[in-house]
């Protein structure tokens, strides 16, 4: 399309910079290109009667919106806290599955079943420990008896006192390694809910052989508590804070919803170059579920103050960035400026202009046949 703007601006040249020549043969160069040289070896200065500014669109220079919007890409995920995944505490192998994919469940439900050696072991650990405190419990008793009736001795009370603190202290050690497997008897053991939630995934299958450390057996996700996690380009970091307020739209349920900037990630994804942005949505939304894509909108302060349509800026000898002013004596004095961002059709001018200053924002290349394209 640049290709195409700058043959049309040629070609309207060529037209246009004759009738310039023939208004004032005396003031105005026949061609641009020999205007009288500027200063700093900036461009020239080209003049224009008045009949033909009728082909420039001509503006003062404005400053940039008070703010910008920023899109962002986004996705709904569960909160951390809204998230369980339920392992298996020993080795052993699967014998049921109580619950289905999508299944709501209380804190405490049954998931499964599974069989395990280890279970039973854990069991026969604590029976045994059971079997020794209430002997302990029963020698020191009678230990004591025996003292109250003058026959016993104190050092049999005293031993009596140690090992029944050495039989609680065992059985407090196996009560706590059964409890970690979880209820049941014998060698089976059921693995229950750990929270309130819906299940997400069920990753076993009966006969499935289980240990700790592997995989995990079961998802669960709270759905009331989700919140959406956009990605933020590491540039644009320092322009958002925490409790700004936000619009997130959800395109597969029609719907745009008001949220807050909660946190940020602490680290940049080194490939993208980005960062997660978490924020909380202001009401609850009925159908949101986990993985939706989203876009987020937040209204950001402008880097810049400076801003003109990108049609007013030319590109000469490849790297110079020049636009056309509007001098008092009616003269366009080319202007070498340093240029920001590009957004919405409006670059950002760094250095070189001044607001309100009248600049050529349309058809600035009919005034410099050597400018090579719009920027």
């Amino acid at each position: 399309m640049k290709q195409s703007l700058v043959f049309l601006a040629f070609t309207a040249t060529s037209v246009f910079l004759p009738a310039i020549s023939g208004c004032d043969k005396t003031d105005a160069p026949a061609n641009p290109s020999e205007a009288k040289a500027g200063p700093a070896g900036k461009a020239g200065s080209v003049q224009v009667a008045a009949p033909q500014k009728r082909f420039l669109t001509i503006e003062p220079a404005g400053a940039a919106q008070a703010g910008d919007m920023l899109a962002l890409p986004g996705r709904v995920t569960f909160r951390p806290q809204a998230q369980a995944a339920v392992g298996a505490p020993v080795v052993g192998r699967v014998s049921a599955v109580l619950v289905r994919a999508g299944e709501a469940v209380k804190a405490g439900a049954a998931l499964l079943t599974v069989d395990s050696a280890d279970a039973a072991a854990a069991r026969s650990t604590l029976d045994q420990a059971a079997s020794r405190l209430a002997s302990a419990e029963q020698l020191l008793r009678r230990q004591l008896e025996m003292l109250d009736k003058g026959v016993g001795l104190e050092s049999e009370r005293q031993e009596a006192e140690a090992r029944l603190k050495e039989a609680r202290a065992e059985h407090e050690r196996a009560r706590h390694a059964a409890s970690l497997i979880g209820s049941g008897t014998g060698m089976r053991f059921t693995v229950r809910a750990p929270s309130d939630g819906v299940v997400m995934a069920i990753r076993a299958a009966v006969g499935a052989s289980v240990a700790p450390g592997g995989e995990a057996l079961l998802e669960l996700g709270d759905p009331n508590r989700l919140q959406v996690v956009g990605q933020v380009p590491e540039s644009d970091l320092r322009r958002i804070v925490v409790g700004q307020e936000a619009e997130v739209e959800l395109p597969a349920l029609a719907l745009r919803v008001g949220a807050r900037v909660e946190s940020f990630s602490p680290r940049v994804d080194p490939d993208s170059r980005r960062a997660q942005l978490y924020l909380a949505l202001a009401a609850r939304t009925e159908g949101l579920r986990a993985g939706m894509l989203a876009q987020v909108s937040l209204r950001v302060a402008s880097e810049e103050g400076l801003s003109v349509p990108v049609s007013a800026v030319l590109i000469k000898d490849g790297r110079r960035r020049v636009v056309y002013v509007e001098r008092g004596d009616g003269e366009f004095e080319a202007r070498d400026v340093r240029t920001g961002r590009n957004r919405e059709g409006r670059v950002a001018i760094l250095e070189g202009l001044q607001a309100g200053e009248r600049i050529v924002v349309r058809g600035a290349l009919l005034l410099d046949t050597q400018a090579e394209q719009l920027l």
